[in-house]
């Protein structure tokens, strides 16, 4: 199959990892003109992101949880990023918002369509994926892919891997903390 890798590889990320998941979830399906209009905001926001990779939106992932129920996972370079990008009033998300605001200022909004996102900040080492005969995907979509063996064949090892930088200030912080045998203030 084009674009699948025929080996077991891994996320190239290092760092801390920014999650989106954003979606929708129509109410009541007679409602189009209430709720079409959302749908077709996040693929004009997308779209808008793509175009401008500078402000930070790395991949994403259109997905469904059901017929009413969809949704996108969006992996940010950072949450300052994705905090500059959602405040930006030259970028679509903004003017969006500013439509549903004055619709709820006036009473007009009606419980046809829901709205809902979570954003996450996952610190390097709570995170770990694998990816058997994948094309790139998620997380190895928005930061490379790895064989799996630079970050250990089982998830233990993954979730385990720090990059230099985070493994150094992990070191700092631990020996600040360290007491010599015989240095302790409470020791006889």
């Amino acid at each position: 199959m084009p674009g699948t890798n025929a080996t077991r590889t891994t996320a190239a990320v290092e760092g801390d990892v920014t999650v989106l998941l954003i979606g929708m979830r129509i109410n009541h399906f007679w409602a189009v003109h209430h709720w079409l209009p959302v749908f077709l905001a996040m693929p004009r926001m997308l779209r808008e992101l793509a175009k401008d990779p500078e402000r930070g939106l790395l991949s994403h992932v259109l997905l469904t949880a059901s017929p009413r129920t969809y949704y996108v996972v969006q992996y940010w370079e950072s949450k300052e990023k994705l905090y500059e990008y959602a405040h930006s009033p030259d970028m679509f998300h903004h003017r969006a918002w500013a439509v549903i605001n004055r619709k709820e200022r006036k009473g007009q909004v009606r419980g046809h369509v829901g709205l809902w996102h979570e954003a996450y900040v996952v610190p390097e080492g709570s995170y770990e994926s694998i990816y058997a005969d994948m094309p790139p995907f998620g997380l190895a979509a928005a930061h490379g892919q790895v064989p799996l063996e630079r970050r250990g064949k089982r998830a233990r090892d993954r979730f385990a891997y720090r990059t230099r930088k985070t493994a150094g200030a992990a070191e700092a912080r631990t020996d600040k903390h360290v007491v010599a045998p015989g240095n302790a203030p409470d020791e006889g």
